[in-house]
């Protein structure tokens, strides 16, 4: 039952949404403002039922398109382990909940969220993802927003540079993320009568769009110090990161998409973490290291 639960909810998703929306926390939150544990537990527990709720009632949303692609056949409503009301029943109860605590910790944050779930269940998914190729980048702006949500729960100037910064690296981050996906599985996605962007205008068109992407993303974290609080951190991390992202990249291209796309893949997920982890590190290493 827990393994139907995690396929549901997309557990691994809602790992990275965590993670993003704690960076977001910690980078908003002011050195000199007292720590609330039951602050810090509602928003982790509003961005933890948001997006298990979203993710749950996508699935219920794509339940039958699910059914034609075999990458996504053996999801727990499509191989009937839950029955779709009963799926529908659970998403809207977590994101009831998780609404509601957003709400506790900042009404900016319960904002931010539920426009998170009306642009990707709605938009997203009922629309964008149907009918246009490009609906990954319209389809980026809900995927960003956690790191949004977790910056709003406890600074609700959510349009300064830091949030700016939190919000293009996650934004920019998915377009070569979901189209390396993309590429890898494009038979499934025709299948699924799907206009992703490889499976319309093929490999080598898609790897120029994955490669404009990749260098604007690369080049906001290099402009990091611009954006945040940026040391030594920065230099340990950011840079290498950086470079080897363009690496796998250049890897990924010279192969013309046929190698090296779980490298290129994994690389990027990665570095996202480290891009948004590292303003963090670098805000709060004080406590850690003596400067004196």
């Amino acid at each position: 039952m827990l393994k139907v639960y995690a396929d549901l909810t997309k557990l691994g998703i809602v790992v990275f949404v965590l993670l993003s929306g704690v960076a977001g926390y910690a980078t908003g939150f002011t050195v000199e403002s007292p720590f609330e544990w039951r602050h810090f537990l509602d928003t982790v527990l509003g961005l933890y039922f948001l997006s298990s709720g979203s993710l749950a009632l996508n699935q219920v949303q794509e339940f039958k398109l699910d059914a034609r692609m075999p990458r996504t056949s053996k999801r727990p409503i499509v191989t009937g382990k839950i029955k779709p009301a009963a799926a529908g029943i659970l998403a809207a109860a977590f994101l009831i909940v998780g609404l509601q605590c957003l709400r506790q910790a900042s009404p900016t944050a319960a904002y931010v969220g539920l426009a998170t779930v009306i642009l990707y269940n709605g938009f997203y998914t009922m629309w964008w993802k149907r009918a246009w190729v490009f609906a990954a980048v319209p389809g980026a702006v809900p995927g960003a927003l956690p790191v949004t949500i977790g910056y709003a729960a406890v600074n609700p100037d959510i349009f300064n540079s830091e949030s700016l910064y939190l919000f293009l690296i996650m934004f920019l981050w998915q377009m070569p993320h979901f189209w390396a996906l993309a590429i890898r599985f494009r038979e499934d996605y025709a299948k699924g009568g799907v206009p992703v962007l490889p499976a319309v205008v093929g490999v080598e068109r898609t790897i120029f769009h994955i490669g404009l992407y990749t260098f604007v993303y690369v080049g906001v974290a290099l402009a990091a110090p611009w954006f945040v609080h940026a040391s030594w951190m920065y230099l340990l991390l950011v840079l290498p990161f950086a470079f080897k992202v363009l690496q796998e990249f250049y890897r990924f291209h010279r192969s013309k998409g046929q190698e090296r796309w779980f490298a290129f893949f994994m690389w990027t997920n990665v570095s996202m973490l480290v891009f948004v982890i590292v303003p963090v590190l670098d805000k709060w290493s004080f406590l850690f290291i003596d400067r004196g």
